[in-house]
């Protein structure tokens, strides 16, 4: 599987359950979510704009998407978890295997960030992101076309300690009537 298989394969919505344990407050939590991941054209102006600020030229974008996300959490009854982010893959020359994964909102921080991305033999998308004051790793892989897991660890900026980890499980919604 390469990035563009991998893009192809995630477009959809999602059903997510995740739990996740907040290692520096001993805190566990439950989070269920819809997640939409739509496909957008390279020459959307927001993928221009993305890459443009990253200082990417947009010829080496391949595969751009957008992910919104709206859930609960049980920590909070009260919060609504929601967001949204554009996502622009450029993979290495002659390598759809690896390269960096712009992001218009981080995981471990609301601001842009740009990560490292490989695919392993076994077709796992592996993800490091460098922040001000954490690093992020993600793995995301597919059981079958239509369930899809991610594992996520937010560590501290020197990388030897853990912050948060979370597992998620992803089922696609096939239901034609949810919009």
């Amino acid at each position: 599987m390469d990035v563009v298989e991998f893009v192809e394969r995630s477009i959809g919505r999602w059903r997510s359950q995740r739990s996740g344990h907040n290692l520096a407050f001993s805190h566990f939590e439950e989070v269920r979510s819809t997640i939409d991941i739509v496909s957008l054209p390279t020459n959307a102006p927001e993928v221009i704009e993305l890459c443009k600020s990253s200082g990417v030229d947009i010829s080496n974008a391949i595969s751009p998407f957008q992910m919104s996300w709206e859930g609960e959490s049980d920590w909070d009854e009260n919060e609504i978890l929601e967001g949204s982010c554009i996502l622009v893959p450029i993979p290495d020359k002659d390598n759809l295997k690896k390269g960096k994964l712009l992001r218009s909102q981080g995981y471990a921080e609301t601001i842009p960030a740009a990560g490292e991305y490989h695919i392993t033999e076994d077709g796992t998308f592996v993800l490091h992101t460098e922040y001000d004051r954490a690093a992020a790793e993600e793995k995301i892989w597919f059981g079958t076309p239509n369930l899809r897991f991610r594992v996520s660890l937010i560590k501290t900026s020197d990388g030897n300690g853990v912050l948060t980890a979370s597992f998620s499980s992803e089922i696609r919604s096939l239901s034609t009537e949810e919009k």
